[in-house]
């Protein structure tokens, strides 16, 4: 697919560049899209990089370095925009992990996905993206994306996406001390972290309804001990007991989780075991809620930064959901 000499933007060739990047943010600020070809060729390159990654990334902050812990932005671009200009765009010696659900509800997810997997392609070790339960076909057909991905380009860059989000690693774990993962622990204590290395995601492109990769994706803490069955209707809910287990069994300090909104933006339980981070703030411009980043440096202590959702154009939440179940019943 040529793109025609009329595409007023910054050409894409065989590499990422930061000149591309910076001149897509503009187009996307104002309303314009960027060329369907460039979409397909940035999502598909990001599926390699993502596909040859292990399940459980696992990194370090070294000296001089710093990483930035992000949750849930769900389609919030210009809150996303936000983020970065609080804290910097990302850079070599500034990483961000951004732990799922990237897509869906907010009415920017092509957006959101685009510029996350940009800089993932420009510097592969500076960006990490774990998988949330919205990286998934059946959410994306109910919420959104698949609809948005139709209206603002067309169907196969959604079959890339698809393709890459079922590539996408389903934890990260920071310097030894932290796992983070989009929902949360396991219907078993035995689980440990070598059984989420050894978890070949790509045998099973969706998380199902049982299995590790549905609790990872899934799951949520409650104040009392033990388990209890989840108020979504898939995966369950753990207390502090099996959070406390689970640390010390794996020589954790905390699990850092995502997937439920918190109105300060993030919220620490389970004796500081067990930390929710959520970066959408006024989540569907309903919600009255702050977002909030977690910063990390080579010592490994967590600085939380809460901050407050910007304006954003006039585009309702889940614009495009209508499209999506018009466009699945014709």
């Amino acid at each position: 697919m040529a793109v025609d000499a009329s595409y007023d933007g910054v050409r894409l060739d065989k590499e990422m560049t930061q000149e591309f990047i910076d001149d897509m943010i503009e187009r996307f600020k104002n309303g314009k899209k960027i060329h369907r070809k460039y979409a397909f060729q940035i999502i598909k390159a990001v599926k390699d990089l993502v596909y040859a990654e292990p399940t459980m990334v696992e990194v370090g902050v070294e000296q001089g370095k710093r990483l930035t812990v992000c949750g849930d932005t769900h389609g919030q671009f210009f809150d996303l925009l936000e983020i970065f200009r609080l804290n910097g765009y990302p850079t070599d010696t500034h990483a961000y992990l951004f732990n799922g659900d990237f897509v869906d509800r907010g009415s920017w997810s092509t957006e959101i996905a685009l510029l996350l997997y940009a800089y993932k392609w420009l510097r592969p070790d500076g960006i990490f993206l774990n998988r949330g339960n919205h990286e998934t076909d059946d959410m994306n057909k109910v919420y959104g994306f698949e609809g948005e991905c139709k209206a603002k380009y067309n169907e196969t860059v959604f079959k890339v996406f698809s393709e890459s989000f079922s590539a996408l690693p389903l934890a990260t774990l920071i310097g030894n001390k932290y796992l983070v993962l989009h929902g949360g622990l396991f219907s078993d204590d035995k689980t440990t972290l070598d059984d989420i290395r050894k978890l070949n995601r790509h045998n099973q492109r969706q998380p199902g309804q049982q299995g590790l990769m549905m609790e990872m994706l899934w799951t949520d803490p409650q104040t009392e001990p033990g388990r209890g069955p989840s108020k979504r209707g898939v995966g369950l809910q753990f207390g502090p007991d099996v959070t406390k287990r689970f640390c010390e069994n794996n020589g954790l300090e905390a699990i850092i989780r995502s997937h439920e909104v918190r109105m300060d933006g993030y919220e620490v339980e389970h004796d500081g075991r067990c930390i929710t981070v959520f970066s959408a703030p006024k989540y569907c411009d309903t919600t009255e809620n702050k977002g909030a980043f977690i910063k990390i440096g080579p010592e490994l202590k967590l600085e939380y930064q809460v901050f407050e959702a910007v304006p954003h154009p006039d585009i309702k939440p889940m614009a495009y959901v209508q499209n999506s179940i018009m466009s699945s019943m014709m």
